[in-house]
């Protein structure tokens, strides 16, 4: 595991290596699952919220299509809090995106989610589970690796599934590619 995990992978996949995963934003999803959960006083695992993209500062929060047993974020939070729904999303957001000082201050490391993760990465693999998981892999309609919904298995990635995003979510993907094609453009090989 190497951070910046998405970069890293494409200048592995150059040196002629063609099955390189990236942990990408699986363990930034797992994170916004938790922290909505405490936002809305259920468990994170009733909670299905993904951040795609890259694993860095334009990861993408796909907020059109988070639900607690099925039902949209928005709603569920109109039924529990009296938060604005803007002011929830950039609570949830900030605590997301500093889950990791939060840690470290905490604890004094923060090495222990990425090491749960990249066990769980293998054991996916290993076990040929096949589950979906938001895991980074080279993405040729973006050009470099990035994370999104994909079916994993003892052959690597099988296949994507795309979640529906609205026009915002697709415009910050595509936002994300672009900070990524960057990152890969400053690594010499």
């Amino acid at each position: 595991m190497t951070d910046p995990p998405d970069p890293l992978a494409d200048a592995v996949r150059k040196l002629g290596h063609e099955r390189v995963l990236s942990s990408g934003t699986y363990l930034d999803s797992l994170r916004f699952k938790f922290h909505l959960g405490q936002g809305l006083h259920v468990s994170p695992a009733s909670v299905d919220a993904q951040i795609l993209g890259e694993h860095g500062t334009s990861a993408v929060f796909v907020w059109s299509s988070a639900t607690v047993a099925g039902r949209p974020i928005r709603e569920c939070l109109s039924q529990s809090s009296s938060q604005s729904w803007d002011e929830f999303r950039r609570e949830i957001e900030q605590q997301v995106r500093f889950a990791n000082i939060a840690i470290i201050e905490g604890i004094g490391a923060s090495q222990h989610g990425i090491g749960i993760v990249a066990a769980r990465i293998a054991e996916i693999i290993l076990r040929d589970e096949r589950t979906v998981i938001p895991i980074g892999s080279y993405q040729r309609q973006y050009g470099v690796t990035l994370s999104l919904p994909s079916v994993l298995g003892r052959e690597g990635v099988l296949q994507l599934f795309e979640p529906a995003m609205s026009a915002e979510e697709r415009e910050a993907l595509q936002r994300s590619a672009d900070t990524l094609k960057t990152a890969v453009g400053r690594i010499k090989i």
